[in-house]
């Protein structure tokens, strides 16, 4: 993290300026594996408090979130635990893929990050911003963006009048090999801004 910061924000003034007027954020770990990919598929266009209070009922109404559970339970199940028609078709379809092993989270830290977007991409309802989230959050891969992700987009407009996906691509260009921290001070800034922490 020291190491991060200190490059970022000799490349950055502007990253600077969030770590001097914020401080530091808090890099958040998650669990690999079936479980926490469960949780980012309920964050998909949602709060993350909305998730949350979702993936805390689906824990208390199933003790273990695990494939077979997830796979063989009723939809009526799901639905009660506040799990959209639309999201209980993407959970079973990736429990299927798990049981079937064509998903393999145990193999992913022996996997490049290519291999391992190869497969989460096969899962119903799963695109690059799925995925980037697993990636930083579980596999903890110093140099990912999700620039799909709503917050980053208009913070990067905010911030760097960037208005365009290459034109914050670009800009993430000067963030290597340290992306996934500059997207966390990001972050930080967004929801310091908004008082939502």
């Amino acid at each position: 993290m020291h190491e991060a910061i200190t490059f970022l924000t000799s490349q950055d003034t502007t990253i600077k300026f969030i770590l001097d007027t914020f401080g530091n954020p808090i890099i958040q770990e998650r669990a690999e594996g079936f479980a926490s990919m469960c949780h980012i598929i309920l964050e998909q266009q949602v709060s993350i408090a909305s998730a949350k209070a979702c993936y805390l009922k689906l824990e208390s109404h199933f003790g273990t979130i695990s494939p077979e559970i997830i796979f063989n339970c009723e939809d009526s199940e799901l639905r009660n635990c506040g799990v959209s028609r639309q999201k209980i078709m993407y959970l079973k379809d990736l429990a299927s893929k798990v049981i079937s092993k064509q998903i393999d989270f145990e193999s992913y830290s022996a996997k490049s990050e290519e291999d391992i977007r190869k497969e989460l991409i096969t899962i119903k309802g799963v695109g690059n911003w799925s995925i980037e989230v697993y990636l930083m959050f579980c596999r903890q891969l110093p140099d990912i963006i999700p620039l799909g992700d709503i917050a980053i987009k208009n913070t990067l407009k905010e911030l760097y009048n960037c208005e365009t996906v290459d034109e914050m691509q670009k800009l993430s260009d000067q963030w290597k090999p340290f992306r996934t921290y500059a997207s966390f001070i990001i972050w930080h800034y967004y929801l310091k801004k908004r008082n939502k922490f």
